[in-house]
């Protein structure tokens, strides 16, 4: 993908992000996307619990948001529009975040991006297993989550 596609598609996806209610409130930002990575950040202030630290829901809610945006943008790059929703997803709290959110969603397996683009390319529907953690400045890990994810051709979802 070249440089403006890139950027077209990653405009596309901070305002799909911040069209629903619930994740605005959470302030996501998008800090980088590659091949197999995306990485989102939100502001600690925006998503703080009672004790001061990052809220349980909001780590899992980033986590959550940067899979489905790494789906999204992954077949996106491919020239490929699909309605991509979160069907089931597993969430360990390691340590507590005083700082403001920074989570990085991936493939499980490297060939996994291409099986999704080629599935939703030939049968119209793919299923994707993807992982994201949550790190600290310091590198260490807070959270992990692990999803899986389907994906539908928007041709095949208006149809079905």
């Amino acid at each position: 993908m070249d440089k403006t596609a890139s950027r077209t598609a990653l405009d596309a996806l901070s305002r799909h992000l911040h069209g629903m209610p619930p994740v605005a409130a959470l302030q996501p930002r998008i800090l980088a996307w590659e091949a197999g990575r995306l990485r989102l950040g939100a502001p600690l202030a925006a998503n703080v619990n009672d004790k001061g630290c990052a809220f349980g829901g909001s780590l899992a809610s980033l986590m959550t948001l940067a899979a489905w945006g790494l789906v999204t943008l992954t077949l996106a790059d491919a020239g490929l529009g699909a309605e991509v929703f979160v069907a089931d997803s597993h969430v360990r709290y390691l340590k507590p975040v005083f700082e403001d959110l920074n989570v990085e969603a991936m493939f499980e397996d490297p060939a996994a991006a291409a099986a999704l683009v080629a599935a939703v390319r030939d049968q119209g529907r793919a299923s994707v297993r993807l992982q994201a953690q949550a790190r600290l400045a310091e590198g260490a890990v807070a959270a992990t989550f692990t999803g899986r994810y389907v994906a539908i051709a928007k041709t095949a979802a208006a149809a079905g």
